[in-house]
């Protein structure tokens, strides 16, 4: 959104380590302009699309992108590469193949690596002169979003780790990406300020059993009020169905969502608690492979989200002061 970038500047001076990006044109602005807005504005946390939809872009556009934001914010650029969720189903279209995303990911690192690649039957290559990019080869940390094991395997592969909506074991750079808010003492699961804040993440859970139905996690029938749902989703044509499916996806919680989402959802299906419990399942994910938590803040407040969460994480930062 328009104030992504002052988020992030936020973040860090929060301490967070690392701020990813959506690329979900439907929903989202462009990734690599609000990422050189990001870049501008901060010093020292990283920065990436977390993640591409290689569909989206020609792989030499995407590797020029990459040498962009590597210029401006140099040792910084992680990069997030997936097959597709809401970033193309948002557009009535189903997810990549893995076989598709592995190829152009082998093309995107001998691009910046400064080889010849063959795309669409022709050669291409990154033929910036002196001092119109950075040389070649142009290394950056790769990781995959994955679903399952196909996404795994090319992640082992090709990359150097994984970005996931459940927590994976085996990998030396597991990303969690995880939805909620830190609750106020004494404050309810469905307080409409905890709803406006972790609604949409708990929202995520219907869309994807709609349209995943052979994704891991529950499916329709096992959520609560999913059938309800299934109805009003598909009361609607089937040609525009994906237009109100995926509004709001993870940013706000829709007519149809709303219908659903209860503190009892948000309470079993997002990071949500008071910061006790949440410190608690933050040791937890670790004991299980997770080796960093992107946390997505929603709702009305943003700096609210970001600050309370660094406190409840034990950011340095983000400490509330002691008092003296």
């Amino acid at each position: 959104m328009p104030d992504t970038p002052e988020h992030i500047e936020l973040a860090e001076r929060l301490g967070y380590r690392r701020a990813w990006v959506y690329d979900t044109p439907a929903l989202q602005l462009d990734v690599w302009m609000t990422l050189t807005r990001a870049a501008e504005r901060t010093r020292t946390i990283g920065l990436g699309p977390g993640v591409l939809i290689p569909s989206l872009r020609h792989v030499l556009v995407t590797a020029s992108a990459v040498a962009t934001l590597i210029d401006m914010a140099p040792g910084r650029v992680n990069v997030g590469i997936g097959s597709g969720f809401t970033g193309r189903l948002a557009m009535g279209q189903r997810s990549n193949l893995w076989s598709f995303v592995a190829q152009y990911a082998r093309q995107l690192r001998a691009l910046l690596a400064g080889e010849v690649v063959e795309v669409d039957g022709a050669l291409t290559r990154m033929i910036h002169g002196p001092g119109q990019a950075p040389p070649r080869p142009i290394r950056v940390p790769m990781v995959f979003g994955t679903r399952g094991p196909k996404g795994e395997t090319v992640a082992r592969e090709l990359g150097d780790g994984v970005f996931t909506v459940t927590p994976t074991s085996g990998f030396r750079w597991s990303a969690l990406l995880t939805f909620g808010t830190v609750l106020d003492p004494g404050e309810s699961f469905d307080s409409p300020r905890v709803i406006a804040a972790a609604g949409a993440g708990a929202a995520v859970l219907f869309h994807r059993a709609h349209d995943l139905p052979g994704s891991p996690g529950p499916g329709l029938k096992d959520l609560p009020g999913g059938e309800e749902w299934r109805a009003s989703i598909e009361a609607v044509p089937l040609r525009e169905r994906h237009l109100h499916t995926h509004l709001g996806h993870l940013t706000y919680v829709n007519p149809t969502d709303r219908a659903v989402i209860t503190g009892e959802v948000v309470r079993a299906y997002t990071f949500t608690g008071e910061a006790a419990a949440l410190r608690a399942r933050i040791d937890q994910l670790a004991q299980r492979g997770v080796t960093e938590i992107a946390f997505q803040p929603a709702g009305p407040d943003i700096p609210r989200e970001l600050t309370v969460f660094a406190r409840m994480a034990g950011l340095p930062a983000g400490r509330a002061p002691t008092v003296r």
